[in-house]
């Protein structure tokens, strides 16, 4: 029996936090996590705000800056937020709104009929994770300021000038004391504030960054909405559709908006948001659109006789290589799943179903020779299904992907928690038997990859499967793949791409995180994916060693050493097993890249750019990158 501690327990020891504290005190309840990803959801909760304004008819322009000190400023020509004083409260409709974590228009006041602010937390929290803030309001001829600093006003709100203009200015600083950085990168706010004008067609937003030496500015402005979503998501791929199938329908207070295109290739790309959140976990939304196009093309099917008269498409088999965005605007959106972003109004299922049966048949109807393409596309897909279903039992009768037994070239760790464990994806004839002598045995699996894996990009399912560098991996990964993939089954917590610092490693790696990306998304996403960083240096001086990771430290180091030997590393085999541990692997002195979908329509688009069925697309992505390559080891 544990011995107990004895504490006081009264009165005395419940603390009532006021205000904006409890977010200082516990940020991550607030915003995710404090790390990088928790810094840009500042911006997106202050941008989320003007977006209402466009929602609502009043905002057109929205100007994200980053500031030459590392602030941020967004600036909207909405209505600006009201200044007049809540006799309640005895201050500014501004500092309330800036003070007190549940105070705005969206909820239930008449403000907003739909936002997609619901889902956030609000510009207080920004103030309260601000070093400073500063709120300039643009209204009735007036212009009005109030300065914050950790979420305490210095002054009441003043009139400062007079205007024309409407709208809201915030510019903040978040707080050092609360961030693990305070510096904001321009390709991640850029990936959301450029799907934020694709998902409302007409609104401008402009991004600029005014920090010195790193000065840009870039314009979105999408009049054709998601359709031009759909386009830049097919940017690499041979499409079947000649155009984009678009759908905007308004019934009630509702919105459905849809674009859909088909393309040659296998894999099915569909995001869905419900007022302007990704819905990551789907939902009701993405159910109706998914059952309207089983329905309509299973009909048409039968109606051009393509299809037998007992004969059925599955969901699987009409959705391969769809492209499509769905985005639906309501009012009271309830969000469920285990990170809250699945929809769960089940009104939205019937009216987007309906929505695009409707639609969808009307333009089956008026080309007929599309929808005979695309069922045809679709038959073969079921074919392909079927084929690739004999595979699987195939492969599970011969416990290929099942049992207890492990790839036979797998060289495994003695650990059996996952947690603790980590598997490298090495070149076989380049490093396998080095990374397996040089090793931690205790933690580090090894597991070696002859030559170059199947590109996924361009192959079927059973051709996949019948791939044995692949097996290999969903057998040693353990969770399955695809729709089987089960995380919780995952038996290493890292999974390490370790090739060579040349060409085909390059190649290598592209093939890896294209198969990762298409079959075991949760990987990547879940933060299980990393990029070994091997030197590509090493320098000697007498008994003196020193490994450089890029050309910058090389000339530093070689600033630092004076005249030394030079050694560049083409391949992990050309290091011994000390050597390859002491740089690559071990834990102490290693540095690992992890792979993370921040910007996951981005990544699509490369990997059809780098993988897909297009040369010319590769040859320009070739030439707008060439300069950025000084020494090339072909």
């Amino acid at each position: 029996m544990t011995d107990k501690i004895e504490h006081s327990y009264d009165q005395d020891a419940i603390q009532v936090l006021e205000g904006l504290e409890p977010v200082r005190v516990r940020p991550g309840m607030y915003i995710g996590s404090t790390d990088v990803k928790g810094l840009h959801h500042l911006v997106t909760e202050v941008v989320d705000n003007s977006i209402d304004e466009a929602l609502a008819g009043y905002c057109t322009h929205i100007e994200v800056t980053i500031r030459p000190d590392g602030s941020v400023r967004v600036r909207d020509d909405g209505r600006g937020i009201p200044t007049g004083i809540i006799e309640k409260e005895n201050k500014s409709a501004v500092e309330v709104v800036l003070t007190k974590l549940h105070a705005g228009g969206k909820f239930g006041g008449g403000g907003y009929k739909i936002s997609g602010g619901l889902h956030g937390v609000g510009v207080s929290v920004v103030n309260a994770l601000s070093e400073w803030l500063e709120v300039t309001v643009y209204q009735n001829n007036n212009v009005y300021w109030q300065r914050y600093e950790r979420g305490k006003p210095l002054d009441e709100l003043k009139v400062i000038g007079s205007t024309e203009e409407t709208g809201t200015q915030v510019d903040f600083f978040p707080d050092d004391e609360i961030f693990e950085t305070t510096v904001f990168n321009y390709e991640t706010m850029k990936a959301r504030l450029r799907e934020l004008a694709y998902l409302n067609k007409g609104l401008k937003i402009t991004l600029t960054d005014e920090r010195e030496g790193q000065e840009q500015t870039e314009l979105f402005l999408y009049e054709g909405g998601i359709a031009h979503f759909v386009e830049q998501l097919n940017t690499g791929k041979e499409t079947l559709l000649p155009q984009i199938i678009y759908i905007d329908e308004k019934p009630g207070e509702y919105e459905v908006e849809v674009a859909i295109q088909y393309n040659t290739g296998y894999s099915e790309t569909i995001y869905a948001y419900a007022n302007n959140i990704n819905t990551e976990e789907g939902g009701t939304h993405l159910d109706g659109l998914k059952a309207a196009l089983t329905k309509t093309i299973n009909e048409y099917g039968q109606k051009l006789k393509v299809l037998k008269e007992n004969e059925k498409l599955s969901g699987e088999d009409v959705r391969e290589g769809i492209t499509a965005v769905v985005s639906v605007k309501l009012p009271n959106p309830q969000f469920e799943g285990q990170t809250k972003t699945k929809l769960g109004n089940s009104e939205m299922r019937t009216i987007v179903n309906k929505s695009v049966s409707d639609k969808l048949g009307e333009f089956f109807e008026e080309n007929p020779k599309i929808a005979r393409d695309l069922i045809a596309k679709s038959v073969t897909a079921q074919r392909a299904r079927e084929a690739a279903r004999l595979a699987r039992e195939n492969f599970r009768r011969k416990g290929v992907f099942e049992g207890s037994s492990l790839p036979g070239k797998l060289a495994d760790c003695s650990d059996t928690n996952p947690e603790n464990c980590e598997i490298y994806l090495v070149e076989c004839d380049s490093a396998g038997g080095t990374a397996k002598t040089g090793r931690d045995r205790h933690f580090q699996a090894i597991l070696p990859l002859k030559g170059k894996i199947l590109n996924v990009e361009k192959a079927r399912l059973h051709k996949i499967l019948d791939n044995d560098e692949i097996k290999a991996m969903i057998k040693a990964f353990g969770c399955g793949y695809k729709e089987d993939f089960d995380i919780t089954k995952l038996r290493y917590d890292r999974i390490i791409c370790m090739t060579d610092a040349d060409v085909d490693g390059s190649h290598i790696r592209i093939l890896l995180l294209t198969f990762f990306f298409r079959f075991m998304r949760p990987l990547i996403d879940e933060g299980h994916v990393y990029i070994a960083m091997p030197p590509l240096y090493k320098l000697t001086k007498g008994k003196v060693e020193r490994y450089c990771y890029d050309d910058a430290e090389l000339a530093k180091a070689q600033e630092e050493m004076g005249r030394c030997e030079l050694q560049r590393y083409k391949g992990l085999g050309e290091m011994n097993a000390h050597q390859l541990y002491e740089t690559t692997m071990d834990p102490e002195r290693r540095t690992l890249l992890r792979v993370t979908m921040d910007d996951a329509i981005k990544a699509d688009e490369q990997f059809s750019i780098l993988m897909g069925d297009s040369p010319e697309l590769r040859r320009q992505f070739i030439e707008q990158n060439a300069t950025l390559v000084k020494d090339l080891d072909v």
